[in-house]
């Protein structure tokens, strides 16, 4: 990738980001209320963060890790780069409303493809589009035309602790926007591992996960592990020079607890469920996302 503006670093992410890059969250903005995508309470903030780290990506080749359906696949192949989309839960039914708008293919046609062509999607009744027959078959239609990225995203329904299919140093780089925590303190070095393998020398891993200010601990509503500065560097082998911004956590977390932005716009879905990172829809951050970049030489 070497982009000239990264390296290795450890920041917790402030919520001046939002002001700073107002441009870029409503560019985010538009482009998720047009796929019908809603954000994670700080996923603003992580993807802000995450995305001027990668400078230029037309024509790159990059791995978003744990990506589901999120948005900053969709973003970085508009943008023209070639996303490998990863996540252990499958996406072989993807919505059609992705496939008019992006070129996307499976990684892997057999033994059990990822991707589902059109047809078997709609026949699987997962096609995102309800109504009749008619309904349907435009949606066919219109998800085989022309689509308007230049990029493409490639669907590949893998553990991020082995990507087997994917060589060494081949991709610029890996996104991963607050993915990583779901995996427990003895699994995640084994998959920042596996993410260097595959990072050409010069390209980075950029991705957010939660913080822990002393101790590491487990979030249980959102299934999320949150990490202590110590923890980080140990897990994504930071040199100690790496900057961090750890020594105004405190002040950072009330910033964040005051935020009306991103309090007074959460997701609907937060308002269903305990089970996630705003329980039942009340504002009362209980952890705050940090960026990690480790740049793979």
């Amino acid at each position: 990738m070497n982009h000239p503006g990264i390296y290795d670093e450890i920041e917790i992410l402030p919520v001046a980001l939002l002001q700073q890059q107002r441009q870029l969250v409503n560019e985010l903005r538009k482009l998720a209320d047009s796929l019908k995508l809603d954000f994670g309470w700080h996923y603003l903030l992580d993807l802000v963060w995450i995305i001027p780290r990668l400078g230029t990506v037309r024509g790159k080749r990059i791995i978003d890790a744990g990506a589901g359906t999120g948005v900053i696949q969709w973003y970085l192949a508009e943008k023209g780069a070639e996303v490998i989309s990863v996540d252990r839960a499958s996406r072989a039914n993807l919505p059609l409303r992705f496939r008019q708008r992006f070129k996307v293919r499976g990684l892997r046609q057999s033994p059990i493809p990822d991707l589902n062509t059109p047809r078997q999607t709609v026949k699987n009744g997962m096609s995102g589009s309800p109504g009749g027959l008619a309904t349907q078959a435009r949606e066919i239609t219109r998800s085989l035309s022309p689509q308007r990225a230049t990029g493409a995203v490639v669907i590949y329904n893998q553990d991020l602790q082995n990507l087997a299919d994917i060589s060494d140093a081949s991709v610029d780089a890996v996104v991963s926007v607050s993915a990583l925590e779901h995996n427990s303190p003895e699994n995640l070095p084994n998959v920042v591992k596996e993410l260097g393998r595959v990072i050409k020398p010069g390209g980075a891993l950029v991705a957010t996960l939660g913080a822990a200010r002393d101790l590491d601990w487990f979030h249980e509503p959102s299934s999320g592990w949150c990490y202590t500065e110590a923890s980080l560097r140990r897990i994504f082998d930071l040199p100690a020079a790496a900057p961090t911004n750890f020594d105004c956590y405190d002040e950072l977390f009330q910033s964040l607890r005051n935020c009306t932005e991103l309090r007074d716009n959460l997701a609907r879905f937060y308002f269903t469920s305990g089970n996630n990172g705003m329980p039942w829809g009340k504002w009362d951050p209980q952890y705050q996302p940090v960026g990690v970049c480790k740049v793979i030489r």
